[in-house]
């Protein structure tokens, strides 16, 4: 048996980096399936060689972490990847994706991208005062570049945000060897086509393991589940301190008075637009139902 991590799935094979040995383009075994426990890229796995340069995946090791769309495990940090240019990412979409990463015990990193056109001040302002790590950074010209790259280094990370904001881009500008397939941001539409067809996983020079995946639209509802409606309030960080504190037990912390959490909002000691998207995520929530789980 061979120990290896899957880099890249695509219709029906995954390619395992085995340790210390060579590709192996493999298929699953059907027990997986019947199991309801597909293997994803990140997964590190256990192969059997059927024959030179393929092989069968036998088991999946256990995982830290595991996401529904992009299907991928194991993850250190999600990478935000937000413009305050064309096109301007709206905070929801941060807030929604860094509340599932809480949700499964990854880190979150924000890059604000094509600062050379916008610094994006409003989202800087947000997410530095909820204590979220931020760097601004430009693919086209390099800017901030050496800021991001030891934050991702020695990590597995995946990048992701809306499409057109520079994912792509941005790991180009850290390994053109890559030359990953990037598009023009239509800017009649506001937005770019999506270029990333599949996940995988790339090694950069610096240490850095990325996964690059498809845009925000992929993290959908199948990622906002009971487990997320129950710890809803602390997958925000800067909730924590005042959780507890709340004139009522069982506080949702959307409209009761007596509430911690929104009186540090009319204080300013959490972002407004935060809790904007916290009483979204919510009601959101409210139509997860515990049998339907």
């Amino acid at each position: 048996m061979i120990k290896g991590q899957i880099v890249k799935a695509l219709s029906g094979f995954y390619y395992v980096n085995t340790e210390g040995g060579p590709q192996l383009q493999c298929r699953a075994r059907g027990k997986f399936r019947k199991d309801g426990c597909s293997p994803l890229v990140g997964d590190w796995v256990e192969v059997r060689e059927t024959e030179e340069g393929a092989g069968m995946v036998w088991e999946i090791l256990p995982r830290r972490n595991a996401f529904a769309r992009p299907a991928v495990a194991n993850i250190d940090q999600l990478v935000i990847v937000a413009s305050g240019a064309i096109p301007q990412t709206d905070p929801f979409l941060i807030d929604r994706v860094s509340a599932i990463a809480a949700l499964k015990g990854c880190d979150t990193l924000l890059v604000l991208n094509k600062c050379d056109l916008d610094q994006a001040e409003r989202l800087w302002e947000i997410y530095t005062q909820a204590g979220m790590p931020v760097v601004r950074v430009s693919a086209e010209t390099g800017e901030g570049m050496e800021k991001l790259v030891p934050l991702i280094s020695g990590k597995l990370s995946a990048f992701t945000g809306n499409s057109g904001v520079g994912k792509s881009s941005i790991l180009n500008t850290l390994e053109p060897d890559f030359a990953l397939s990037t598009a023009a941001v239509s800017e009649k539409l506001g937005r770019g086509r999506h270029t990333t067809r599949h996940v995988e996983l790339f090694t950069l020079r610096c240490g850095a393991r990325v996964v690059d995946t498809p845009g925000f639209s992929s993290f959908d509802a199948e990622e906002l589940d009971l487990e997320l409606k129950e710890h809803l309030p602390e997958t925000f960080p800067e909730f924590r301190p005042y959780l507890g504190q709340c004139r009522f037990v069982g506080c949702s912390h959307t409209k009761e008075k007596g509430c911690a959490v929104r009186e540090a909002v009319k204080a300013g000691m959490i972002p407004r637009s935060r809790h904007e998207s916290y009483l979204r995520l919510y009601e959101e929530l409210k139509q997860v139902k515990a049998w339907e789980r």
